[in-house]
């Protein structure tokens, strides 16, 4: 129930809908940023996921007291709207770390009693239902935004900015990898993991992010073919994807996924060969610049090694740094980086790959309902 732009007289109030595996992520950013953001509420279907989420909050608040600790509790979502309905609640910002499938019916129906919405990757696992979510929240004159909190890297927006400046000059051939290893325990620990309607395969959710990069970092596609296959994992969808694409630039280029590298994750990476620079970043999260070489030379090629930052998680650290656009968005201080038009443009790629796929031909882009 707020305005399409927020004042700074109070805290945002964020409520948090799904306490798995990111909402970690999320509880810490929202700890961060205490002085304009509070987390009033937390949500699932299952009472032990939210006791593990309250322990995460309690942790966040030892290091920082001002977050608090004490966010309320509610079971199914049902019940948090009409708490919301009733005005016993009061939010301003609803994060849906759920499901992807039932991130489209869970925004709509935010978008309808008037919250701002943000939702992890990807924002749904059908474009149709990502067009719907987009249009509820403008109809509704809430904000609707997508988690890609890999464009915050500051490798990948150092290659950024080099790309803008022209350096790479025409550029020629661009290579994503992403070699993962996801256990069967992984995907047997909830029974939505690995299918279609609620998760999609190794495109769709693990490599959500890398797909993003594809338009964001190199431009938009014109046209894409792939193949998926499941060839070590007892799920629905796919472990294995290969895809080769043409940008619109005049760039080919390849993407090659996989959850089944021995025996644990190699590597998230993506190279880019021009006629005047090549780069490659690779690390566990596109997180080492393991490659710069330009044909001039410029201030920039002293930050190449500040830039590499460690790090053992796949989700690296741009939670915060995405926070901190979402809230300026929110508060009119700032445009959004990734909101739903843009989560839009990677859900249309992952569509496109997999009607490839389906269908065994080359697809178009932009794509048609």
């Amino acid at each position: 129930m707020t305005s399409s732009s927020l004042t700074n007289e109070h805290r945002i109030r964020i409520v948090l809908v799904g306490c798995g595996r990111i909402s970690r992520n999320h509880i810490k950013a929202i700890a961060l940023h205490h002085e304009r953001a509070e987390l009033v509420a937390i949500c699932d279907t299952d009472q032990a996921k939210l006791d593990s989420a309250q322990h995460v909050i309690s942790e966040a608040a030892q290091e920082y007291p001002a977050a608090g600790h004490k966010p309320e509790q509610f079971i199914g979502y049902d019940n948090l709207l009409n708490a919301i309905n009733s005005r016993e609640l009061e939010v301003d910002l609803v994060v849906l770390t759920t499901p992807s499938g039932l991130h489209p019916a869970q925004t709509i129906a935010a978008a309808e009693v008037g919250i701002h919405v943000c939702t992890e990757k990807p924002m749904a696992t059908r474009w149709e239902d990502g067009v719907k979510m987009v249009k509820a929240c403008d109809d509704a004159g809430v904000r609707l935004f997508v988690v890609k909190q890999n464009r915050f890297n500051s490798t990948l927006q150092l290659v950024k900015k080099q790309l803008q400046a022209g350096r790479f000059g025409q550029l020629v051939m661009v290579s994503v990898n992403v070699f993962w290893q996801r256990p069967q325990s992984y995907y047997d620990q909830d029974h939505w993991r690995g299918t279609w309607s609620l998760d999609g395969g190794a495109l769709m959710n693990q490599a959500s992010h890398y797909v993003d990069l594809l338009d964001w970092l190199v431009g938009p596609v014109e046209s894409l073919s792939a193949s998926i296959a499941t060839l070590g994992r007892d799920i629905e969808a796919e472990d294995t994807a290969a895809m080769q694409l043409r940008w619109k630039n005049g760039a080919l280029g390849t993407m090659a996924v996989t959850m089944l590298t021995y025996p644990k994750n190699l590597e998230g990476s993506i190279t880019l060969l021009g006629e005047t620079g090549t780069v490659k970043i690779g690390g566990p999260a596109v997180n080492q610049i393991e490659h710069w070489l330009f044909a001039d030379t410029q201030p920039d090629d002293d930050l190449v090694e500040q830039a590499s930052y460690e790090t053992t998680s796949v989700y690296g650290f741009g939670h915060p740094p995405y926070y901190a656009n979402m809230l300026d968005t929110l508060q009119g201080k700032s445009e959004a980086i990734c909101d739903g038009q843009q989560g839009l443009l990677s859900l249309e790629l992952l569509s496109a790959a997999y009607r490839s796929a389906e269908h065994g031909i080359n697809i178009k882009l932009p794509l048609h309902c």
